[in-house]
């Protein structure tokens, strides 16, 4: 006969969600060994002192790191899951029927704290590696990576159109805003009037406080050629990543003429893959330590080559976490004069390939085979004739050397030099004593140690966070809401490290899989190739995985002679058995060593197995 489910759900028992979570659940460690209440500290800015109470900021953060781990991609998936998962509720503290916050309460949360506290966020996690002794702090690495942005080539569209559109209701919203703002103004006169003088004071005083300067022992002359060059220069990480927008000279780039009306930050960039979308670069400083730990993080936008920032992030990762690195290794992108002669004469040591300009010209001699005299600040060519500087070019940062173009058209080998007839120039570099001292080290196995170590220290990095985090495609728009995606993922990557250090590892192998594996130096041997190819000896080895299963399950059960770690060695010198029991975790696990498998040396270590699980017994009963 044929059975039907009615659908019909009894009402809850007096339960409470502490018991329906389990004691081993990721989010109960998560709890146990981080404590979130230091968010608190960064944002009690952005709320005034009365009003309704708002979302909890640990709530917010929390919900934050769930979207990390469950690879959520928007906040009202996000609240969905949260409202079906036990766990989720009790990690951030809501019981059974309290009714949850609304999606788009996060979203406006997000807009009020800005970049600022996301940033100090992840500080505040690589500061808890950094304690745990989990950052190194010798080496640094750096890399970009490209992120598709969230918007299509198709709403690409004039700029000037878009800027002179803003422009326009810019001015529109000044206009009708200026009634309020005057309002405002007399019901604030009012409440200065009402207060008492002392408070009125220290109110205004406290409004138009400027922070006092530093001690340092400079002369004014000193401090006013500081305050220009601080004032000249372009802070990546003040300004969250934002270029310059300045045209010099007449070069212009495509994101100088057409903007994005869904994404006005994200500019075509050309993808490795072939083709062009709109995306950005993710910026990430690595620690050389076996953790990996990201130290740094910054998104730009797709036209701003890697090299621009990379000083701005190696001066805040060194400032910021107190570190003196040795080296800084990079790939060619980041190999600029301006680069190498600042990490040079900060005594560190840049290993960074240079591809140098001009040394290959298409088939003629190129600038290796002329050799430079820096007694007299010439260049002489393969032939010995000598190229004197000619233009010094500030806007290139080079200086061009020139041979005489009677003595190049008279020349012998002149079709192999250059088809010019006013003779053969090289340019030199600004920077060229630093380049030649960074190329100086490309001898060096220290060199070659750290090229190969940057392949894969930084790109897995990448890879983890596109493959399981979302990081292949930004799901917000704008410059400063992409930062924040970006620093939450870094924070969640260095969080996964720091919760390997305190004791979140691996989970253990379920007991029907493999329950050994070979050390990576272990090669199969002539007599281990006949044990497989032996019907009757793969037997015998199904026998002894069998025998160390009952075992593993064995211990799943804690009891309390065996409450402490237990090593068993057996006799065999084939096998080695690790009995480990602990309250939090019982696994069963072998090495196999590299001596001949026989017949009868298997079927021993089953007897002995099965003998051992019988004394086991015999114990416990």
């Amino acid at each position: 006969m044929m059975g039907t489910k009615q659908r019909h759900f009894a009402p809850l028992i007096t339960t409470s969600l502490e018991d329906l979570v389990p004691q081993d659940h990721f989010y109960r460690h998560l709890e146990r060994t981080l404590d979130l209440s230091f968010v608190r500290q960064f944002v009690q800015e952005t709320y005034a002192g009365i009003g309704r109470p708002s979302i909890d900021p640990v709530v917010f953060f929390k919900l934050q790191l769930v979207m990390f781990f469950e690879g959520i991609r928007s906040e009202r998936q996000l609240m969905r899951q949260a409202a079906d998962r036990l766990s989720v509720l009790w990690y951030i503290g809501y019981d059974l029927g309290e009714p949850l916050p609304d999606h788009s309460s996060l979203t406006r949360i997000r807009e009020r704290y800005g970049v600022e506290v996301f940033r100090r966020f992840f500080d505040a996690i690589v500061e808890q590696c950094q304690q745990e002794k989990l950052v190194w702090g010798k080496e640094l690495y750096f890399d970009s990576t490209q992120v598709n942005a969230n918007a299509d080539l198709d709403s690409l569209m004039p700029r000037f159109a878009v800027e002179a559109r803003e422009a326009m209701q810019a001015h529109l919203a000044t206009l009708f805003a200026q009634e309020d703002t005057q309002h405002e103004q007399q019901d604030a006169a009012a409440d200065c009037a009402d207060m008492p003088g002392g408070e009125a004071t220290a109110t205004q005083a406290l409004a138009s406080s400027v922070p006092p300067p530093l001690p340092v022992p400079r002369s004014p002359a000193e401090h006013e050629e500081l305050a220009q060059d601080n004032a000249a220069r372009h802070d990546w990480i003040a300004e969250q990543g934002r270029p310059e927008r300045e045209v010099r000279g007449y070069y212009q780039r495509t994101s100088d003429l057409r903007i994005s009306t869904t994404d006005p930050d994200a500019t075509p960039m050309r993808l490795k893959g072939g083709g062009t979308h709109l995306g950005y670069h993710t910026h990430y400083v690595v620690d050389g330590g076996k953790r990996r730990i990201i130290l740094a993080v910054l998104v730009t936008p797709g036209e701003v080559m890697d090299n621009h920032p990379m000083l701005d992030l190696l001066w805040h990762t060194c400032f910021r976490w107190h570190l003196w690195p040795e080296q800084v290794t990079a790939d060619s992108l980041y190999g600029t004069g301006e680069n190498l002669k600042a990490i040079e004469e900060a005594h560190i040591r840049a290993y960074i390939p240079i591809a140098e300009r001009g040394q290959y010209n298409m088939g003629y001699y190129g600038l290796a085979q002329f050799s430079y005299d820096a007694s007299q600040d010439l260049y002489h060519c393969p032939q010995g004739q000598v190229l004197r500087p000619a233009y010094r070019m500030e806007g290139t940062q080079e200086i061009q050397y020139r041979a005489d173009a009677a003595i190049c058209n008279a020349c012998p080998v002149k079709a192999q030099c250059t088809e010019s007839p006013r003779g053969r120039h090289v340019h030199r570099s600004f920077f060229a004593d630093y380049v030649e001292r960074v190329k100086g080290y490309q001898q060096t196995p220290a060199y070659q140690k750290a090229l190969n170590k940057r392949k894969v220290w930084v790109e897995p990095l990448f890879a983890e966070a596109k493959d399981w985090h979302g990081l292949r495609r930004f799901r917000l728009r704008l410059l400063r809401r992409v930062n924040c995606e970006a620093l939450c993922i870094a924070t969640g990557q260095n969080l996964k490290r720091l919760l390997q250090k305190r004791g979140w590892g691996r989970r253990p192998f379920p007991s029907e899989t493999v329950i050994g594996v070979p050390s990576t130096n272990w090669e199969e041997e002539d007599s281990f190739k006949r044990v497989k190819e032996n019907p009757q000896r793969r037997r015998i080895g199904v026998a002894l995985m069998d025998a160390l299963s009952l075992i593993r399950m064995f211990f799943r059960y804690p009891k309390s002679p065996f409450s402490q770690p237990i090593l068993v060695h057996m006799l065999s010198p084939s096998l080695t058995w690790c009995l480990v029991h602990t309250p939090s975790r019982h696994w069963c696990s072998f090495s196999l060593k590299r001596t001949p498998w026989h017949l009868e040396t298997l079927t021993s270590l089953v007897n002995s197995a099965t003998g051992f699980f019988n004394r086991l017994n015999g114990l416990l009963n």
